[in-house]
């Protein structure tokens, strides 16, 4: 018997066991996916939103605010990469102008900090490549960038070190009430008990909803897609550049990644594909070009795309259910949700607070260290780690110099990589020029290896995407 069982390992369910995890309970994550941060949350923008958009006495304007403030703490007890670069949403006419304003009164309202409204030269004085057809921006100060899959693995990841236990390729098929406990049955899997169950599973959350509430959910997946760039366009601008925004998505944007690439995206469409499509790419680029209008169009290495969860109800739903008040909601997370998770996780603790006596853990480690990084290591530096682990002298990708030692340790540490896609996400192995062209079979070799399975059975990411396939004769 579980004390809590969380539903769905992106970033959202692993704030949330991160932050029950500081408490003396029986903790377990399930995720019907072979890793953590396989739904929404590896195809987002990563932006940690300044919260200006949202709706006065809404769960998204109080849980957006709340959890900018955390980022900083967060990332530096987590070991992750988090950039506070600042953003403009810019305006290219006077009715744009207009609703620019508009946008800066409700951020004040909501208590947002560092808002100004700039004009043309001091727009084009921070970001000199920026359309010259601008008449003026607001500037979000606090607005910041991330990496939200390393944000949603070291979450895990500390989460394990503090005791939870993680159940991967465990896909929920029914919950039923059993006297007090929930009973939750898994596709071929041994079911489990729980007294508390906390459904966060995303595009999945009114499908977990319904086994149990007599209140039924929809939720309509929103399609995003995106063009990445290499390094060199990276360079291109230095803060997080918005159009205004739409009743649907905050608009496309342009912005650096935290890892030093440029993103632009996404659109908004109505889709449950996650294929990225010939006319979806063309929008975005002519959309971007309303911001710079010179888009290196060469330098782009991937097209991919993201789903929002979005129900017609405005606002996350984030609650026990009328009935079953140990069934907890978190469902509708989208936009901004990667920068509420935080908040998301203290949010939920104290529902669970009502519902059980929590008692904090003397030893709960607040810290977890990210993977080291061989590039970032001077010349004396690497030579003393070759000569204390030789492994790190064996470069594997050679576009984004990653070390056979960096993605040992990958597949090692808690919540270890177990699929190809998994080392990419910790180490960003395969995420440069050739895409993993050069060094995807050495990493399949790798896998097996410290795996212990034999390299046919290493997948990409789930089940049926073999890396290595065998033709019959």
């Amino acid at each position: 018997m579980k004390d809590v069982v969380i539903i769905g390992a992106g970033v959202v369910g692993c704030s949330i066991a991160r932050e029950l995890s500081k408490y003396n309970l029986d903790i377990c994550v399930v995720d019907k996916n072979s890793d953590v941060a396989e739904g929404i949350s590896k195809g987002n923008s990563g932006i940690i939103h300044a919260g200006y958009n949202e709706k006065e006495n809404t769960l998204k304007a109080k849980l957006n605010l709340a959890g900018n403030i955390l980022m900083d703490s967060l990332a530096k007890q987590l070991d992750i990469p988090f950039k506070r670069n600042g953003a403009l949403i810019l305006a290219f006419n006077e009715d744009e102008m207009k609703r620019v304003y508009e946008l800066k009164s409700n951020g004040d309202k909501l208590g947002v900090p560092g808002l100004e409204i700039l004009n043309k030269e001091e727009i084009l004085s921070l970001e000199p490549n920026i359309n010259n057809q601008v008449v003026g921006a607001l500037h979000a100060k606090s607005s910041a960038i991330v990496s939200p899959y390393e944000m949603t693995i070291a979450l895990g990841e500390n989460a394990v070190e503090n005791g939870v236990e993680f159940k991967l390729n465990h896909e929920v098929i029914n919950i039923k009430k059993v006297d007090e406990n929930f009973k939750i049955y898994f596709k071929d899997r041994e079911s489990i008990e729980s007294k508390i169950v906390i459904n966060a599973a995303g595009l999945y959350g009114a499908y977990i909803n319904n086994f149990i509430n007599t209140k039924q959910y929809e939720i309509n997946p929103v399609k995003g897609e995106y063009c990445l760039f290499d390094k060199v366009a990276g360079e291109i601008c230095n803060k997080t550049l918005f159009q205004v925004p739409s009743k649907l998505s905050k608009g496309v944007l342009v912005t650096p990644t935290v890892e030093g690439n440029l993103l632009l995206g996404p659109n908004a469409k109505s889709n449950e594909s996650i294929q990225t499509t010939r006319e979806g790419v063309d929008e975005i680029i002519e959309k971007g070009r309303k911001t710079i209008e010179e888009l290196p169009l060469g330098r782009i290495l991937t097209t991919f795309s993201g789903l929002r969860p979005k129900t017609e109800n405005e606002d996350f739903i984030i609650e026990s259910v009328k009935d079953n008040p140990n069934f907890i909601n978190v469902i509708g997370i989208d936009s901004p949700g990667l920068t509420a998770a935080p908040a998301i996780g203290k949010y939920v603790a104290k529902i669970v607070s009502t519902i059980t006596d929590l008692t904090e853990k003397e030893n709960f480690k607040s810290t977890r260290k990210n993977i080291l990084r061989f590039a970032n290591l001077n010349i004396e530096e690497k030579n003393k780690l070759i000569k204390e682990n030789p492994s790190y002298g064996k470069m594997v990708c050679k576009c984004e110099l990653i070390t056979e030692g960096e993605i040992i340790d990958a597949i090692k540490r808690p919540l270890g990589a177990t699929t190809i896609d998994g080392v990419k996400r910790r180490t960003r192995a395969m995420m440069g020029g050739c895409q993993g062209i050069g060094c995807m079979l050495t990493i399949a070799n790798i896998l097996s290896k410290e795996l212990g399975v034999d390299i046919s059975e290493i997948k990409k990411n789930n089940e049926s995407s073999v890396v290595v396939g065998y033709k019959e004769d």
